[in-house]
């Protein structure tokens, strides 16, 4: 399998590095992809900021390969799905490529659900990031936000080099529920999009559209 990353930034150069042999090319600002160049390659990982995507996304549409996006602060257009399905390739959209963050995913619901049957319950998210990240609150973030479905404050830092922190306290008078996710290292994100791509290209359950990390980490979980 041959893989090309879009991207070479701090998680787009670690994919390379970890593809070794199986990376076809690396697109940066300097070696633009074109289409012919893509078409070459059996899937695609991209990890550009939210305002390069625009630059890129009909590029990657019209070379017809399956594509996992790591991209966070774009708004998507609202027919994605249905531009990806008639160019009968998968696509998957990530907020964070961190395997372990979907054990995160289930966690969060159910501290959503138990918290029910709490009085007063008061929930804030709070995420750490490198001072080169532009968009805050992060993307993770704002998924935490959306698996947790409550009222819930997001404070953002950015500081250092730091890989990506993200916690959830949950208080009430009488006690606090913390869940944090520490990225030790950027590898991880990095691993979890060759998996990604992996998937997309030999899952033959996986159909054709835009899914979402967590729909086909769940989808392998449930085969497995």
């Amino acid at each position: 399998m041959k893989i090309s990353v879009i991207g070479t930034g701090k998680t787009g150069s670690k994919v390379v590095e970890l593809l070794g042999d199986r990376s076809l090319y690396a697109f940066d600002e300097s070696t633009l992809p074109t289409i012919e160049k893509l078409k070459e390659s059996d899937a695609v990982i991209i990890f550009v900021p939210g305002e390069a995507v625009s630059d890129i996304l009909d590029l990657v549409l019209k070379s017809r390969i399956p594509a996992a996006w790591g991209s966070t602060g774009f708004e998507w257009p609202q027919d994605l799905d249905d531009l990806v399905k008639a160019a009968k390739t998968k696509w998957v959209l990530a907020t964070n490529f961190s395997l372990g963050m979907n054990i995160i995913r289930h966690s969060i619901k159910k501290i959503s659900e138990g918290s029910k049957i709490l009085e007063n319950p008061n929930f804030e998210i709070q995420e750490i990031h490198h001072i080169h990240k532009k968009d805050a609150p992060s993307g993770t973030a704002l998924s935490w936000k959306e698996w947790l479905d409550k009222d819930v404050e997001i404070t953002s830092i950015r500081e250092g080099d730091v890989n990506g922190v993200h916690e959830l306290r949950l208080s009430t008078s009488r006690e606090e529920i913390a869940l944090k996710h520490e990225a030790l290292d950027r590898s991880i994100f990095a691993e979890g999009a060759i998996w990604t791509a992996e998937q997309l290209v030999n899952n033959l359950t996986l159909s054709d559209g835009v899914h979402t990390f967590g729909e086909l980490f769940d989808l392998v979980m449930k085969e497995s």
